[in-house]
């Protein structure tokens, strides 16, 4: 049963809410549709500049107020920037409601951008940068993502450059604000202890300053396959991906994706854990992933090794391509994989915070609150058929990617 309710105000703002009677707290997130695919080369890296710079202080209230009138009423406040949303949320106790509603608001409307704030903001997120450069296994799927989508800016890391963060003026960020943090690009979203009417007045009280429309369009990427992508880096392990694009949210087959990506490589039972990790032993961190945005997904294999064992594990990985694109799997196979994919979904949904988020995400998709029915139904509509279509669809050695991050280069064609 979906328990959410939809509002659309005037001015463009949609207030989607769900009452669970028996929590007593609430997580409510104020949603914006954009990210760094909304962004140049120029800016990269500015909404999830803009992402820490709306905790930097407002008319009314300094950084450290806006932390002290949540956390010190049991709460918490906390954002997060995607390639497509940024969101900006909080969870605390249900008489708490109103504070936090009002912090988020004040946020939003009223930050003020001090350039002392900026220089300083710039060297904490450079640090985040260069946490990342460490973090191969990190900074993988985001060269992986810069090579399938050359050309589009869904290329774009989310954090951004060096050269960007050092350069980002008071204005940059006025501008950008003005430009996307618009009515009709806002999504308050809560899920626990909450009433919808509440919400709506509350709206109506805390939003004083006119944010205006966006009427912005995204462009769609060409797929098209590109180069292996080499990057040296003097480390024990050698990092690995090997993948390509398909269907986004917005196709009914990437319900069937999902699931072929637990038979492949997600969970200690599946395939690839069992050959690469459990029978030889040659690898720590070895999956299959699925990262998924409105009309496109990136999907792929990732794992680990030492440099000695890289031609072994991807040998292993493709002999495990080979059996998925020759023969259909067993039914007690694929059930397995669906009731683990519909575990996860499920406990995942017993945290109020969690409920918010899927809705957040569902409304920005779908324009309504995809119900866990919906969900579960297209899980169990995945075939053994479909998944061996799959598997010829998107285990054609000829059109995969690898992006590489080592000291050991099999491609010879080093990239910066």
């Amino acid at each position: 049963m979906n328990n959410f309710k939809i509002t659309e105000l005037p001015n463009g703002i949609r207030i989607v809410s769900e009452n669970i009677p028996h929590v007593k707290s609430f997580s409510l997130g104020f949603w914006f549709n954009v990210g760094s695919r909304d962004e140049k080369k120029g800016n990269n890296g500015i909404s999830h500049f803009l992402e820490h710079m709306f905790f930097k202080g407002t008319v009314r209230r300094s950084a450290k107020r806006i932390s002290d009138d949540i956390e010190s009423l049991g709460g918490y406040l906390n954002a997060f920037t995607s390639k497509e949303h940024t969101c900006f949320y909080g969870r605390g106790l249900e008489q708490y409601v109103e504070k936090t509603y009002s912090v988020l608001a004040d946020m939003i409307q009223n930050s003020i951008f001090k350039e002392k704030e900026i220089r300083k903001e710039s060297c904490v997120v450079i640090d985040e940068l260069r946490d990342i450069e460490d973090s191969p296994e990190e900074l993988i799927f985001d060269k992986f993502e810069t090579d399938i989508f050359p050309g589009n800016t869904l290329s774009l890391p989310i954090i951004g450059t060096e050269k960007n963060l050092k350069n980002f003026t008071r204005q940059d960020l006025l501008n950008y604000v003005k430009k996307n943090y618009c009515f009709n690009n806002l999504y308050i979203v809560a899920s626990g202890a909450v009433n919808h009417t509440k919400l709506i007045e509350l709206t109506y009280k805390y939003f004083t300053v006119d944010l205006g429309r966006t009427n912005k369009k995204r462009k769609i990427p060409s797929l098209i396959k590109s180069k292996d992508f080499y990057i040296y880096k003097d480390i024990q392990q050698t990092h690995f991906i090997i993948g390509k694009p398909t269907y986004g949210f917005n196709n009914k087959n990437r319900t069937a994706v999902s699931v072929f990506s637990q038979v492949l490589g997600e969970g200690s039972s599946s395939r690839l854990f069992q050959s690469v990790r459990e029978k030889n032993g040659i690898a720590y961190q070895i999956n299959s992933f699925l990262n998924s945005f409105w009309d496109v997904s990136t999907f792929g294999v990732y794992f680990s090794t030492n440099d000695k064992s890289v031609d072994r594990a991807l040998s292993l990985v493709y002999n495990e391509f080979a059996k998925l694109k020759m023969k259909k799997i067993s039914d007690r196979e694929l059930t397995r994989a669906k009731e683990y994919l519909k575990g996860n979904i499920i406990m995942s949904l017993e945290n109020t915070t969690n409920r918010m988020m899927r809705a957040g995400s569902s409304v920005i998709y779908y324009n309504r609150v995809k119900t866990l029915d919906e969900t579960i139904k297209g899980i169990e509509e995945v075939t053994t058929s479909g998944i061996l279509e799959l598997a010829n669809e998107l285990l054609d050695e000829k059109t995969l990617n690898k992006v590489m991050i080592g000291s050991k280069n099999m491609f010879l064609n080093p990239a910066a």
